[in-house]
């Protein structure tokens, strides 16, 4: 029965998809197929988040992991793979956080999407995008795993190109996947390595090998390494392209171009969510390679700090969460690099609820401004829009780490796990993460004061239609907004307190040694406080810069106008990236084309074939002049020739 759970979003995509098809034209029968496409996926998501929770119960809390093996896949050699899911406490946990959430979304899209053309068609693609997230955190082996992770790349470019007729939507989603697959390179080349050195992609039969497999070393480019390292390094890869981690981040604001529903749904709950699991999942291996857990936890704590410096100067409202999105996600990863697993993925699990709060919060806010995302065309609409203004405070301080909001328990414990490692690299994230902390609140109530309070700033026609959305978007806002209230203190004990190691079982490793977790239970007192002063700090800085002295904003940017360009521009790793890569691949690819393929392959080949054949034929055609006496000089000369060359051969 639980494993309707997985399925049921695939058959409301399904349904939904035949519906694409049997719209027609006529109006009314086109409205009949949006509903039923509408309520088909919002029934089916549902009643799956519904099997969730009592899958949850019978697995997490009750501590009843099973798997359930559908039918062999795969059986070629070494090589058998089983169409399984493995349901244990960390699946599970992922399982209820995706459906619910998804849930939410597919509400709140029948309010948002309501004057779309192409209603069916969205439907289906967020049901199927929220199948291969369920395929991919229940996978009980690594093809399977891949098979949802390539699933929900595929289905994350339908769904950012999902307006297509703009030019703007079609750049981002090939932006994001052709970045993610240069991340998926490298976590296929993991998977072949991981194959290579256990003979076997079954998670179970990996993880039970891997303390034998601790010293083993793997050939690579001719030279011999340290195999664990090789394959934690290349798996980290594809969660860098996943998580928009940096080096690989740049697919990620672009992908504001997609829906705001689409925004929550990929930035919240499900895609860039991917990466961390996928990391915790295989905590057997990566516990066994230092080099790898010190890559990721660099790697996090610099997007954490990069991302949120950004935040700071960005107009558009959804790209501020979005870059809040990567700094958070940078904190997630250095909790796995400081083997706090289970603090990044409960860090996961509240983030979830409140960056969807967020969005969506940003998608009413939108809806309510005829459609205007820049925020400085925006102010003065607290009063009119009052629901949505409180919700978006309630995600802005479970954001920036106020207690008692969800927010408070996940970061703060990932910051006292960082500073409790005791390592170089500890500590560098805890300053980072401290930093960014700071920015976070910063930015997050720039975006309150700037989209909410102050003088009007949008033309009059767009203030007199702002007005707040209707329930069916509401609704969902409010569980969004209970779970960014009550998901950190409820989940507290279980993640990361007391009843940790029970709830979780063996779904998480930790070496002895590997203790940061444990420790940061008894980090000092200035360790725990300090996340909750600069927040705060951050929230004041807001308040003095733009409510008490507006004007101060503008100075600062002129006064230090060469820093404010390089954040505005985001470090320019879009104009980087495109010296380094896609201006040579531009010219790389033309003179293939002109030269090697237009000037020597067609030139020689057919093109040069035909044109010899061409030229040889119109020559042939100018003998046939039509005069008499041109033929019997013709016949003549043929004549001689050929007693020439009798006359010739018989002399010899």
């Amino acid at each position: 029965m639980y494993t309707f759970a997985i399925f049921l979003p695939l058959l409301g995509a399904m349904v939904a998809g035949l519906l694409v098809f049997v719209g027609g034209e006529d109006e009314e029968r086109r409205a009949r197929m949006d509903r039923a496409a509408q309520w088909s996926t919002c029934g089916a998501m549902s009643l799956a988040s519904i099997i969730a929770m009592f899958l949850f119960k019978e697995v997490a809390l009750d501590g009843n992991p099973y798997t359930v093996e559908l039918f062999t896949w795969i059986d070629s050699g070494a090589l058998e793979v089983s169409w399984a899911l493995k349901l244990d406490s960390l699946a599970v946990v992922m399982v209820l956080m995706v459906t619910v959430v998804s849930t939410m979304i597919h509400f709140y899209s029948i309010g948002y999407m309501h004057h779309d053309p192409s209603i069916p068609r969205f439907m289906s693609y967020l049901s199927l995008f929220t199948f291969f997230m369920l395929m991919l955190v229940t996978a009980d082996n690594l093809i399977q795993l891949f098979f949802g992770w390539e699933g929900v790349g595929l289905v994350s470019y339908l769904l950012i190109g999902f307006w297509y007729d703009r030019p703007a939507a079609n750049a981002a989603a090939i932006k994001a996947f052709v970045v993610n697959r240069v991340g998926d390179f490298g976590f296929m080349l993991g998977i072949f390595a991981v194959f290579v050195l256990f003979q076997s992609v079954n998670l179970d039969t990996i993880f039970s090998a891997a303390a034998g497999k601790a010293d083993a070393t793997i050939q690579v480019f001719g030279g011999e390494f340290h195999a664990l390292t090789v394959i934690g390094l290349l798996l980290f890869v594809g969660a860098m392209g996943k998580s928009a981690q940096l080096g690989l981040h740049t697919w990620l604001p672009d992908a504001m171009e997609g829906p705001t529903p689409v925004s929550a749904l990929i930035h919240a709950a499900t895609m860039v969510t991917a990466g961390i699991f996928m990391v915790a999942r295989l905590s057997p291996l990566f516990e066994y390679s230092e080099t790898a857990l010190t890559v990721i936890t660099v790697v996090g704590a610099t997007t954490a700090i990069f991302a949120a410096t950004i935040g700071c100067v960005q107009n558009d409202i959804k790209r501020v969460i979005a870059y809040s999105t990567m700094s958070q996600l940078g904190y997630m990863f250095f909790a796995l690099g400081v083997s706090a697993y289970s603090a990044g993925i409960f860090h996961l699990m509240t983030h979830a609820f409140f960056k969807a709060l967020l969005f969506l919060g940003a998608g009413s806010v939108i809806h309510a401004m005829s459609d205007e995302q820049d925020m400085r065309r925006m102010g003065g609409i607290w009063k009119m829009i009052p629901v949505t203004y409180a919700l978006m405070w309630i995600g802005s301080l479970a954001l920036a780490g106020i207690w008692p909001f969800a927010g408070y328990y996940s970061k703060d414990t990932i910051l006292e796990a960082a500073y409790a490692a005791g390592s170089g690299v500890g500590g560098y994230a805890f300053w980072m993460g401290i930093t960014a902390a700071f920015l976070t609140a910063f930015y997050s109530w720039r975006l309150i004061i700037m989209t909410f309070h102050g003088a009007p700033r949008a033309d009059e026609r767009v203030m007199a239609h702002v007005h707040e959305s209707p329930k069916v978007m509401i609704l969902p806002l409010i569980v969004l907004a209970a779970g960014a209230l009550f998901a950190g203190y409820l989940g507290f004990e279980y993640f990361v307190g007391s009843n940790a190691a029970e709830f979780w079982g063996n779904s998480i490793l930790v070496l002895p040694g590997h203790d940061a977790l444990e420790n940061a239970h008894s980090v000092p007192l200035w360790v725990k406080y300090l996340p909750l002063v600069v927040a705060g700090a951050g929230i004041a800085l807001a308040y003095v810069m733009y409510m008490f002295a507006p004007g101060l904003p503008a100075a600062l940017a002129s006064s230090f106008s060469a820093v404010h360009r390089f954040l505005l521009n985001k470090w320019y790793f879009d104009e980087l990236y495109d010296l380094l890569f896609v201006r040579p691949a531009f010219y790389l690819g033309r003179n293939l084309w002109k030269t090697g393929d237009g000037a020597i392959i067609d030139g020689v080949g057919p093109d040069g074939l035909a044109a010899a054949t061409l030229n040889l034929a119109r020559r042939a055609a100018k003998l046939q002049t039509g005069y008499l006496y041109h033929y019997a000089f013709a016949m003549l000369i043929g004549v001689v020739s050929v007693v020439t060359w009798y006359l010739f051969t018989r002399a010899g």
